[in-house]
């Protein structure tokens, strides 16, 4: 069970269409394979999502930090030793894609080395998660178009609608919209990936508050200290800290705070071992947790679902699972599906899926 290799391994995958929010425009997967070889055969793999506009971090970036310093600092260590090889880590400031890639391939390889799923090691709670699709910006009559495609085709009921753009009507509008043109049992919740000061984003609250929203997330910057606290003060739903919550520590100073109330939880930043520790932080302050999407691929998605189905709170709100939908292609060899609007876990060792050899000789952008 020791690990004798670490590979990072870039790709890139369209997307059918540019997603858009306040933060960014994604038009490509362009992500990073990441896996660990032990020294009895068994591969274990994750992907690393790189976000530039919100964590720094690049492709070339995580590959370069995979290669030249997590590696040598990784290889050498039993599959058990998660703690010191987190310790290693650690002392590489940022880069908290590459290091949730390396810590989910990690008890990807452990599960297949043990033939048992990740999710049972985790906590194995339930076997399937509700889904909730994120639309991103457009014209009021696309985005609802997509709603109504993703009910009918998937039956998602549950929509994140990003928000943040100046002025704050072009959004208000949208929810309105989508409110209308999708009917009263969907649930909508708001992101603003910290578009909007305070103020704007009080007024475009109030301006919704008869459309029934569920949550808010990051309107306004983090930063911006006093100014996050009283908005948290002024809004009728929870708040929601997503990039300004990426540590337990960032954590508990969001809520203790008062800039937040609840707390998005995202595999890709924080793999399987730190999304844990966030989650047992958010029970025993008692607060409500969301399984957030770092726009995803099919193999990213699956470890949400592997961490998010085998714990009772982070199963009980929908998670935001669905937007490999919105890709050209994938890398597994078997397809995730989303049904009635639920993912199911994959089913089989470690992380329960498989990367198809031909589609990363396809995709890969290093050779």
């Amino acid at each position: 069970m020791k690990i004798v290799a670490v590979e990072a391994i870039p790709y890139s995958i369209p997307y059918r269409k540019p997603l858009r929010f306040a933060s960014g425009e994604v038009r490509a997967a362009s992500h990073v394979l990441v896996r660990v070889t032990t020294d009895d055969g068994i591969v274990g793999a994750a992907d690393a999502p790189p976000r530039p506009f919100t964590y720094g971090e690049t492709q070339r970036g995580v590959v370069a930090v995979v290669e030249d310093l997590f590696a040598p600092q990784v290889i050498g260590r039993g599959l058990l030793e998660r703690e010191a090889i987190l310790e290693d880590l650690a002392r590489t400031v940022g880069n908290p894609t590459a290091k949730a890639a390396i810590d989910m391939a990690i008890w990807d390889a452990l599960g297949r080395t043990l033939e048992m799923p990740v999710t049972g090691l985790l906590g194995g709670y339930t076997d399937r998660m509700r889904v909730s699709h994120m639309l991103g910006f457009d014209e009021p009559a696309v985005m609802v178009s997509e709603g109504q495609r993703m009910r009918e085709l998937h039956g998602i009921s549950t929509f994140k609608v990003k928000v943040g753009r100046r002025p704050v009507g072009l959004d208000t509008a949208v929810v309105r919209a989508l409110r209308e043109g999708l009917g009263p049992d969907v649930e909508l919740y708001v992101d603003g990936n910290r578009g909007w000061t305070a103020s704007e984003a009080a007024g475009a609250m109030a301006e919704m508050a008869d459309l029934g929203l569920t949550l808010a997330e990051e309107l306004c910057p983090a930063d911006d200290v006093l100014s996050a606290r009283w908005l948290g003060q002024q809004l009728g739903v929870p708040v929601v800290a997503d990039e300004s919550a990426t540590t337990p520590a960032e954590v508990t100073r969001q809520l203790l705070s008062g800039a937040a109330s609840a707390i998005s939880i995202k595999t890709a930043r924080t793999g399987f071992t730190g999304s844990q520790r966030v989650l047992h932080l958010c029970e025993g302050l008692g607060v409500e947790v969301v399984v957030g999407n770092q726009v995803d691929g099919q193999l990213g998605t699956a470890c949400s679902v592997v961490l998010g189905a085998a714990h009772r709170r982070t199963s009980a709100r929908a998670g935001e699972l669905s937007n490999f939908l919105d890709m050209t292609d994938d890398l597994l060899t078997e397809p995730l599906r989303i049904s009635g609007g639920e993912l199911l876990v994959p089913t089989g060792h470690g992380i329960g899926v498989e990367v198809d050899p031909e589609k990363l000789a396809r995709y890969r952008i290093d050779r």
